[in-house]
C-alpha cells in the first residue's frame, strides 16, 4: 500500500470501529437492561426496539449510497455519524421502551457503512483493495469481541443509558476522524456520467454476492440465537464466554494472510469458495453437537468457532471489495448501498428466523436451516468469475 492508502484505509477502519462498538457494547446486555423500562415487561416489545435499527439501517442503505455518488462520501459519512448520534443521545436520554424504541430507529436511519466502503474503495487501488476491506472486516471483529467483554461491565456501572451515552460520544469521534484524519476524496468532474440504478440488476456476479453477504448475516444472527445455550451446556458461565470468542477472533486473523496470498496469485475466487465451505462446515458440525443430545465439549466448541470466524472474516473482507470491483464507477456507492442494504436485511431475518426456528424445531433443526442456506450459498457462488488484475479463478 502506498502512504496514502495506508492512511485511508486506517482512518476508514477506525470510523467503522468507533460506530461498531458503540452498537456491539448494547448486545449482550439490552435484552436485560430494556427490562426495567417501562414497558420492558413485554418480550416482544423488547425484540422490536432491538431489531428496529436493522430495518431503518436497511431503509437508509441504498439512499445514503447514492447520495454519496452525487454529493460526495464525506459529507454523507458525515451526515450519517450526527443522525447515529441523535438516535444514541434519545436511547440515552429514554425513560420508556418507547424512547429506546424511537432512540434505535433514529441510530439504524445513520446508515453509513456503504458511503464509507465506497470511499475506501475510491482512495485504493484494486491489487490492495481486499487488504483495506480485511483492515475493516478486522476492526469490526476486535470490537464485537471488546463489546463482549466491557459491555456487561459498562452496563453494571452505569446502566443501558450509560452505554448510549458512550455510543453517543463514540459517533461524535467519528466525525472528528473524518474531518481531521480521512484524507480528501478523490474530485469527480461535474460532468462525469451518474450511471442508472437498473444496471446494477444485468449483473449476475453482483447479484451473487448481494444473496451472499445476506445469507452470510442471516445465519451468523441465527447461530447466536442457540450457540450462547450450548456454551453454557459446555460448562462455560455467560459471563466468561468471551473466553471462547476473543481468542477464536484473534487467531481467525492469520486465515486472512492465507487469502492476501490466493488474492495475490489470481486466486480469490478459490478464497471466496474456501470460506463459503467453512461456514457450511460450521454449521454441520454445530447441528451434530445439537442433535447428539451429550454435554458440548469446550474445545470442540472452541474449534468450531474458530473456523467460524476464519470464514466470515475472509468473507466480511473479499465481498464488498469485489462489489466495488465489479460495480460500475458511477454507481459505485449505489452498488455497495444496495450490499449494506441486503446485509441489514439479513441481520433482521437471522433474529426473527433463528428465534422462529429454535422455538419450533430446538437448536437440531435450526442447524439444519442454516446448513442448507449455506449450501444454497456455496452452489450459486460457484460460476461467480470475479474482475481485475487479482480477480482470477
Amino acid at each position: 500500500m502506498t502512504p496514502l492508502e495506508r492512511r485511508a484505509s486506517g482512518s476508514l477502519a477506525l470510523i467503522f470501529a468507533l460506530r461498531m462498538l458503540g452498537l456491539f457494547l448494547v448486545l449482550p446486555v439490552f435484552a436485560l437492561e430494556a427490562r426495567k423500562y417501562p414497558g420492558g415487561d413485554d418480550p416482544a416489545m423488547v425484540g422490536l426496539a432491538m431489531g428496529l435499527y436493522g430495518l431503518t439501517q436497511a431503509l437508509f442503505q441504498l439512499p445514503l449510497g447514492l447520495a454519496s455518488d452525487r454529493f460526495g462520501r464525506k459529507r454523507v459519512i458525515v451526515f450519517g455519524l450526527l443522525v447515529f448520534a441523535a438516535g444514541s443521545l434519545l436511547a440515552a436520554l429514554a425513560d420508556s421502551l418507547t424512547g429506546l424504541m424511537i432512540g434505535r430507529g433514529l441510530q439504524g436511519a445513520g446508515a453509513v457503512s456503504a458511503a464509507v466502503t465506497a470511499l475506501l474503495a475510491d482512495q485504493t487501488r484494486d491489487a490492495v483493495r481486499t487488504k483495506a476491506m480485511a483492515m475493516i472486516g478486522g476492526s469490526i471483529g476486535l470490537m464485537f469481541a471488546l463489546a463482549l467483554v466491557a459491555g456487561p461491565m459498562l452496563a453494571a456501572w452505569a446502566g443501558l443509558s450509560g452505554v448510549f451515552a458512550l455510543t453517543f460520544a463514540l459517533a461524535l469521534a467519528g466525525v472528528a476522524v473524518v474531518i481531521w484524519v480521512v484524507p480528501p476524496e478523490p474530485l469527480k468532474h461535474k460532468d462525469a456520467p451518474r450511471g442508472r440504478l437498473v444496471e446494477l440488476l444485468h449483473q449476475p456476479d453482483l447479484l451473487r454476492l448481494n444473496l451472499g453477504v445476506f445469507v452470510l448475516h442471516t445465519v451468523q444472527m441465527a447461530m447466536w440465537v442457540a450457540v450462547p445455550a450450548l456454551l453454557l451446556q459446555a460448562g462455560l458461565p455467560k459471563g466468561a464466554h468471551w473466553q471462547i470468542y476473543l481468542p477464536a477472533v484473534l487467531l481467525s486473523f492469520i486465515a486472512m494472510g492465507g487469502m492476501f496470498s490466493l488474492e495475490r496469485k489470481g486466486k480469490l475466487r478459490m478464497a471466496l469458495l474456501t470460506a463459503i465451505a467453512l461456514v457450511l462446515i460450521v454449521q454441520v458440525g454445530l447441528g451434530a453437537v445439537a442433535a447428539s443430545g451429550s454435554t458440548p465439549s469446550m474445545w470442540l466448541m472452541g474449534l468450531l468457532m474458530l473456523v467460524f470466524f476464519c470464514g466470515f472474516n475472509i468473507l466480511e473482507a473479499s465481498q464488498p471489495s469485489l462489489v466495488s470491483r465489479m460495480a460500475p464507477t458511477p454507481l459505485r456507492g449505489a452498488a455497495l448501498g444496495t450490499y449494506n442494504t441486503l446485509q441489514s436485511l439479513g441481520l433482521f431475518a437471522g433474529g426473527a428466523l433463528g428465534g422462529a426456528i429454535a422455538k419450533w424445531a430446538g437448536m437440531p433443526g435450526l442447524f439444519a436451516v442454516t446448513a442448507v442456506l449455506t449450501a444454497i450459498w456455496l452452489l450459486v457462488t460457484w460460476p461467480l468469475r470475479p474482475v481485475g488484475k487479482t480477480g482470477g479463478h
